[in-house]
C-alpha cells in the first residue's frame, strides 16, 4: 500500500515545489519593482537637487541620496588607508565602526565581500567594499527550484509511469486468470452433468441417453480441457504451425458453440457457410480456433436478451489469403470504441475485462502474421479475419 501512495506523495512533492517556485518568483518580481522605485527617486533627487538654486541643496540632495542607496540593501564598508574601517552600512550583523572589538570582524566581512566583487578605490575617501543587493541572492535559488522542480516531475513521472504498467499488468493478469476459469468452467459444468446423468437409475438413465453417447460426450469435453490449458501454454512461446483447415476448423466449432446456444442466448441464429474451396492456411489449430471462438462468443454477448443472426463466412479473395467474416445484428460498436477495441482492458461490456479481442488479434498478426480488424458496417459489427494460405505466409519473429 506504501510503494502504490509513492507516485500521489512525489506528485504532491512536485507540485509543492512548482508552487513554491511560481510564489517565489512573484516575491522576486515586487522585489525588483521595489528597487525599480527607489532608483527612479535617486535619479528624480538627483535632477531635483541639481536644479535647485538654494544654497547648500546639493548637499542636501546627496544626503538624501545615501539614505536611498542604504534602502536598496547593498552591503557596504568603507576603509580608510590603513585598512581601519571608518563606514558601514547594510551589515548581516550589528557592528559599530568605532568600536575595535567590532573592527576585526568588520574587517573579515570586507575580506568576504572582496571575494564577490573587486573593491572600488578611492583616494580621497579610502577603499570602497561592496556585496550583492538581495535580489541577487535571492535570484541564486531561482535555478536550483527549478532543478528541483523538473527533478521532482520526472521522478514522479517515472514513478507514475511504473506504477501505471504495474497496475496493468496485474489487471491483464487478473483478467488472464478470469478468462482461463471462464475457459474451464463450461467443459467442468458440463462434465459434472453427464456424472449426474451416470448416478441415475440404469432405467432413467437409458430414457435419456445411452452410454456410448456419455462417453463420446464426455471424451469431448476432456478434450476441450486439453484444448483450454494448451492455449494457454503458448500464449508468448514459440508455436507449432501445420496447414490448418478452415472450414474444418469452422465446423466443429459451429457444433461446440449451437449446442450451448440455448442457454448463452436463447434466440440467437448462427450461420456459418464453408465453402469446401478455400486454401489451407499454416497456422495453429488450438490457437485459431480460439480466436474465431472469441470472436463468436463476443457476437452472441452482443445478441443477449434480444437475440439476432451471427453470419460467419469463408471466402479467398486472392489465391494468397483466406478472409473470415464474423457479422452480428446487434447494437455495433460505439464509436468512440472504435479505434481502442483491441487494447488490453477496452470492453463494451459492463462486466467485461477487454481480454478476447486483445487475445485474438496476437493469436492472428503475431502469431500467423495476418490481420484482425472492425470492419465498417451499417449495423451491428462485423470482425474480418485475413489468414495468408499456405505458401504465401511471411517469416514470423519469435512471440
Amino acid at each position: 500500500m506504501i510503494r502504490r501512495n509513492w507516485p500521489t506523495v512525489l506528485g504532491l512533492l512536485a507540485a509543492a515545489t512548482l508552487g513554491w517556485y511560481l510564489l517565489y518568483t512573484e516575491l522576486l518580481v515586487r522585489e525588483m519593482r521595489r528597487d525599480a522605485a527607489i532608483h527612479s527617486r535617486i535619479f528624480i533627487r538627483v535632477l531635483s537637487g541639481l536644479a535647485d538654486p538654494v544654497e547648500g541643496a546639493a548637499e542636501d540632495a546627496l544626503l538624501d541620496l545615501s539614505s536611498e542607496v542604504q534602502r536598496l540593501g547593498v552591503p557596504i564598508v568603507i576603509t580608510d588607508s590603513d585598512g581601519i574601517p571608518a563606514y558601514t552600512a547594510n551589515l548581516p550583523f550589528e557592528a559599530d565602526p568605532a568600536d575595535p572589538r567590532d573592527q576585526a570582524r568588520i574587517r573579515i566581512y570586507a575580506r568576504e565581500l572582496a571575494r564577490a566583487n573587486r573593491p572600488i578605490e578611492e583616494p580621497e575617501l579610502g577603499t570602497v567594499y561592496f556585496g550583492d543587493p538581495p535580489l541577487v541572492r535571492r535570484l541564486r535559488w531561482v535555478p536550483w527550484l527549478q532543478v528541483g522542480a523538473l527533478t521532482g516531475l520526472i521522478v514522479a513521472a517515472g514513478w507514475m509511469i511504473r506504477h501505471n504498467l504495474r497496475t496493468e499488468r496485474e489487471r491483464i493478469w487478473a483478467a488472464m486468470a478470469r478468462e482461463s476459469a471462464h475457459q474451464l468452467a463450461t467443459p467442468l459444468s458440463s462434465l459434472e452433468g453427464w456424472l449426474e446423468i451416470l448416478r441415475l437409475p440404469t432405467d432413467e438413465r437409458e430414457d435419456l441417453v445411452s452410454l456410448p453417447d456419455i462417453a463420446s460426450e464426455m471424451e469431448a469435453d476432456v478434450d476441450r480441457l486439453e484444448k483450454v490449458s494448451r492455449r494457454f501454454e503458448w500464449i508468448g512461446r514459440p508455436v507449432r504451425r501445420e496447414p490448418v483447415d478452415i472450414p474444418a476448423l469452422l465446423r466443429a466449432l459451429e457444433r461446440y458453440v449451437r449446442v450451448r446456444l440455448p442457454q448463452l442466448a436463447g434466440t440467437v441464429d448462427l450461420q456459418i457457410e464453408t465453402p469446401s474451396s478455400v486454401p489451407p492456411v499454416l497456422g495453429n489449430v488450438v490457437l485459431l480456433e480460439w480466436a474465431l471462438e472469441n470472436l463468436i462468443k463476443n457476437a452472441l454477448d452482443a445478441l443477449a436478451g434480444a437475440g439476432g443472426q451471427i453470419h460467419v463466412a469463408v471466402e479467398s479473395p486472392t489465391p494468397r489469403q483466406v478472409a473470415i467474416r464474423v457479422s452480428d445484428t446487434g447494437p455495433g460498436v460505439a464509436p468512440d470504441v472504435r479505434k481502442r477495441i483491441f487494447e488490453p482492458g477496452v470492453s463494451t461490456k459492463s462486466n467485461g475485462w477487454g481480454v478476447g479481442l486483445s487475445l485474438s488479434r496476437r493469436i492472428v498478426e503475431d502469431v500467423h502474421g495476418g490481420q484482425l480488424v472492425l470492419a465498417p458496417s451499417d449495423t451491428g459489427a462485423t470482425f474480418v479475419m485475413t489468414l495468408p494460405a499456405v505458401g504465401s505466409e511471411r517469416p514470423l519473429p519469435e512471440s
